[in-house]
């Protein structure tokens, strides 16, 4: 029997609407990655936020420094698309938090195909991510991405290393 409560009823329609803009989020990260909008990625970010692409051989940095690695290093790119998936949120408590702060993880499959090899996709990799969300006065925006390059296919003599 649902709660008829008014109180928790307007609680509980806040954690949908906060789920729900969480979750565009970080559809919004990869459309803006896969579709090369870096003014976009760079938005995403609160003004201190950070990204870790690291394990998938790439830099650490703030979201300005890492928009401009990922503008060079993905033009060896004609096509990308994102899959994110198996999504777990989690709203925070740190430091008497009312629920401004979120975590997600998240799984990826990212199929891309290089330049100049057809119209298949020949580069795939898979992974997860972990994302931390702050609430800002613009809405939720993302703190800080972590990814965690689990797996890589690659063509034969692309010359793109393979990550164990």
């Amino acid at each position: 029997m649902p709660n008829t409560e008014p109180m928790t009823q307007r609680v509980e329609l806040a954690t949908v609407m906060d789920r729900l803009a969480v979750d565009s989020l970080v559809t919004d990260y990869a459309v803006a990655v896969d579709d090369g909008d870096w003014e976009a990625y760079r938005k995403l970010f609160t003004p201190d936020g950070r990204a870790d692409y690291r394990s998938a051989g790439g830099i650490e940095g703030d979201a300005v420094e890492v928009a401009a690695w990922l503008a060079e290093s993905m033009r060896a790119f004609t096509m990308r698309q994102h899959l994110i998936v198996n999504r777990r949120v989690r709203f925070g408590i740190l430091e008497r938090d009312t629920g401004d702060t979120a975590q997600v993880q998240a799984d990826y499959v990212n199929p891309m195909r290089l330049a100049g090899n057809g119209s298949a996709p020949d580069f795939v990799c898979g992974g997860r991510y972990a994302f931390e969300l702050r609430r800002t006065d613009d809405g939720w925006r993302l703190r800080e991405v972590v990814v965690r390059e689990k797996w890589r296919s690659v063509p034969q003599g692309s010359g793109v290393p393979v990550i164990d």
